[in-house]
């Protein structure tokens, strides 16, 4: 702590503590003054009317008692955390809150303040435990999350306990993920003010045996960001190789080794921008800041590391790559939670209406025999001969369905893992294995394809058979859709995080595919979300 630092809060303290503010007096006129100003004030909100009521209208800031003392004191000491935690400290205003307090000099006043510090306190509450946006789909519509938020009681109950500060410190998200992510914002936040990581490098390519300035720039700039010990070699050595592959690994790239076209884009972002994916992330992470956690056992699917892992209490205990939707609009991959509660196995595909009409009818339009791999069906299920014309149809008055039966070219594969919902989105297998090799996997309409389906199967029916892969493939033989029901129910998380750790701290970033984190970016800095004390 400077010394700046110390004496401020110093300062903050003593103004907590001070007479700053009229004591509850035995005078009814001060008494009443104070009740009637609660009581006009906490007219618009109806959580913190009830709550002021059930009290009688009694303080919880603004009273001499150490228990008011304790949770203004608790209230201004997180307020000066706020921009630790990538939360928008303007919004807050200590200063003038400060000022407000000192200002203070009658009963009405004093209930004046008393509810502006209910309703600051709830605001930074909310924020801090559940994000400073409070709906995200009005900055992204496939943003469908629904954000764990709590009533005022909640948060008005927890701050009458006996340690106000320990409630106040319990609304950050306790994952170890956040806590990481602090730790990643405060070490960019250095490389920021520190002057940042040094010139770009040349966009051209470079490979090991290669030597001249522009190895030089990015020999400088892998030191600057920690990737390289500190050298002065002007050749594209083992040393750099090994650096660049690390980065390469650690952003989703090829680890090849050779820093390519891709490779030198992702080098040469600068570190307030990868300090934006961090705080975003963090804003994110609080939008799953649920009351029991994510489960025991979880599915977790990041869009953009076109990743499906499993974990166990925990621990990663299976892994598989994934292919997520396309980057056109209508085709992205939303991020919601859900629980998976079943498989099926051979399963038909049941092709979704909007395929159907924007990719399907088109074709049959043109010719009936088109796309003869599908069945077209009633409402009925019956199937519909294909010796007639479909001339006629649009899009909005094309009555029929469309599926495809089982079987080897089936575009669900062998297996899908159903959490059903409103999105029609689940995980399922692909005869389209080659896009698994793809450094960018944006390729469906919105379901998330894996690449070890399988694999992903046995290790769901794991805790409910005493062989899940023999299990599995009896039931895959048979050739016939059969539903398989999970024992204990899964919850999925489908999130989109351009920034996220590993166990061990490292710090692991992905290329914003759908452009969600820039807008969710401008949001933030819209409510006042600063880096490095400027507001960007």
């Amino acid at each position: 702590m400077t010394r700046q630092t110390f004496l401020r809060s110093a300062a903050v303290l003593a103004l907590a503590a001070a007479a700053f503010v009229m004591p509850v007096k035995s005078d009814a006129v001060q008494v009443t003054a104070f009740q009637q100003a609660v009581a006009e004030n906490v007219s618009r909100d109806d959580e913190i009317a009830a709550f002021y009521r059930d009290r009688g209208f009694a303080p919880i800031w603004t009273g001499d008692s150490p228990a008011d003392f304790a949770r203004r004191t608790a209230l201004i000491e997180a307020l000066a955390s706020a921009r630790h935690h990538g939360l928008p400290q303007r919004s807050y205003n200590q200063d003038a809150l400060l000022a407000r307090m000192a200002s203070v000099r009658n009963g009405f006043d004093r209930g004046a303040l008393e509810v502006q510090l209910t309703e600051l306190y709830l605001d930074f509450a909310r924020d801090m435990q559940t994000g400073v946006i409070d709906t995200p789909q009005r900055v992204h519509r496939e943003i469908v999350r629904e954000i764990p938020r709590r009533d005022a009681g909640f948060y008005l109950s927890g701050l009458l306990s006996d340690d106000p500060s320990a409630f106040i410190a319990s609304l950050v998200p306790q994952s170890h993920e956040y806590t990481r992510l602090m730790k990643a914002k405060m070490r960019l936040e250095h490389a920021v003010s520190h002057g940042g990581w040094g010139a770009t490098v040349p966009s051209r390519k470079m490979e090991p045996g290669d030597s001249g300035q522009g190895v030089v720039a990015l020999r400088d700039r892998l030191i600057r960001m920690g990737y390289l010990k500190p050298t002065v070699t002007a050749s594209y050595d083992a040393a750099i190789t090994e650096a660049v592959a690390t980065f390469q690994d650690r952003h989703g790239l090829t680890a090849d080794g050779i820093a390519g076209a891709s490779t030198i884009a992702e080098i040469n972002v600068a570190p307030q921008d990868r300090l934006k994916s961090v705080m975003v992330a963090m804003e994110r992470e609080r939008w799953i800041n649920r009351p029991d956690g994510l489960g025991d056992r979880h599915i977790l699917v990041n869009i953009t590391d076109f990743k499906a892992r499993i974990f166990d209490h925990g621990k990663l205990t299976f892994e598989t790559r994934s292919v997520v939707g396309h980057q056109e609009l209508d085709r992205q991959t939303p991020e919601f939670s859900d629980e998976m509660d079943h498989m099926v196995i051979n399963p038909s595909w049941f092709v979704p209406r909007s395929i159907i009409v924007r990719e399907y009818l088109p074709k049959l339009r043109a010719n009936p025999g088109a796309v003869s791999h599908l069945e077209i069906t009633d409402s009925r299920g019956r199937v519909v001969s294909r010796n007639r014309s479909f001339a006629g149809y649009t899009e909005r008055n094309f009555p029929f369905a469309m599926r495809q039966r089982p079987g080897p070219r089936n575009a669900l594969g062998t297996v899908k893992f159903m959490f059903p919902n409103k999105h029609n989105i689940y995980l399922h297998d692909t005869p389209a294995k080659s896009l698994f090799s793809r450094e960018v996997r944006t390729f469906s309409h919105g379901c998330v394809r894996l690449n070890d389906p399988h694999e992903f199967a046995y290790a769901l029916l794991a805790p409910q058979t005493d062989d899940p892969v023999g299990f599995f493939h009896r039931t895959l033989r048979t050739g016939q859709e059969t539903r398989v029901n999970l024992e204990t129910p899964v919850p999925v998380h489908l999130i989109y995080r351009t920034a996220f750790t590993t166990p061990k701290g490292d710090v692991q970033f992905r290329r914003d595919v759908y452009d969600r984190d820039a807008s969710i970016w401008r949001a933030l800095s819209a409510a006042g979300v600063e880096i490095g004390g400027i507001q960007s």
